[in-house]
């Protein structure tokens, strides 16, 4: 292994107890400062919410989002060794921008919310798809040079949106926040359980949970913030926001993350 290829590397976590916490917390994350941007600071689901198409909050929300994503992938991109906070940083840059396109596309363009999941969940496997046709891996340890690092991170910003979709159409049905809650963990709890147990592929299995752990993310979110009437408890987002936020940085500064071993790409 030559030593670039270790330097490289060490950008990308291993994927830990930690790591699932922590990407969990910055999907709650996401959903709440998400919210509270477009919903509560540019007004998008009050009386006043603006009515014109270039002044609608999910639209202005995704564009500001959207623009720390790019510099947040960029500065990950141009990063010669794994950095806890940026990756983490980065993390939760997609996890609010998905929020925001995902309510930009459900709501705003009409589709709805089985619309957008589907449209999403194409988008996610043709991401996945076109990073293995192109690399011969979708392995996120397999993540050593810049090409391999944009597909990253693009279908992981294509899976946050997806969950945001997924959780909101779930959540809207009978089951509402904490029962779509008990179904996203348990199909989470399902998937460990089929990484244990069963020979099913480990990159399969890290990408379904991925995917998972952010619808999971959005409806505790909203259990959070959402009005009582509509079956949450109607903390304040920029509040509920920060104890994430906090939360996330003392697992970063207390619990040390080691980077994911090598593995060349064309593996398979």
């Amino acid at each position: 292994m030559t030593e670039n290829l270790k330097a490289a590397l060490t950008k990308v976590p291993a994927v830990t107890l930690a790591f699932w916490i922590i990407k969990i917390l910055a999907t709650t994350l996401g959903e709440t400062a998400g919210d509270a941007v477009s919903m509560s600071w540019l007004g998008e689901t009050t009386e006043d919410a603006p009515t014109d198409f270039w002044h609608n909050g999910y639209l202005i929300g995704t564009a500001i989002f959207g623009t720390a994503l790019i510099v947040m992938v960029f500065l990950q991109v141009r990063a010669r060794r794994f950095n806890p906070w940026l990756y983490w940083a980065t993390i939760i840059a997609s996890t609010t921008a998905g929020t925001t396109m995902a309510d930009f596309a459900t709501r705003s363009l009409g589709i709805g919310y089985p619309g957008g999941s589907i449209l999403l969940l194409a988008l996610v496997l043709g991401s996945l798809l076109i990073w293995h046709r192109a690399l011969g891996t979708i392995s996120v340890s397999s993540v050593h040079e810049p090409k391999a690092e944009l597909y990253y991170w693009l279908t992981i910003t294509f899976s946050q949106t997806l969950g945001t979709a997924l959780g909101d159409w779930i959540a809207d049905g009978p089951l509402g926040y904490l029962g779509s809650a008990l179904i996203f963990g348990g199909l989470l709890a399902l998937i460990a359980l089929a990484y244990w147990r069963t020979a099913i592929s480990h990159v399969a299995l890290f990408w379904a949970a991925f995917i998972l752990t952010r619808p999971l993310g959005a409806v505790v979110g909203d259990f959070l913030d959402k009005p009582v009437a509509s079956g949450g408890l109607e903390l304040s987002r920029v509040w509920a926001s920060a104890v994430l936020l906090v939360a996330i940085a003392a697992l970063i500064l207390f619990v040390r993350q080691r980077p994911a071993e090598a593995e060349s790409n064309h593996a398979g």
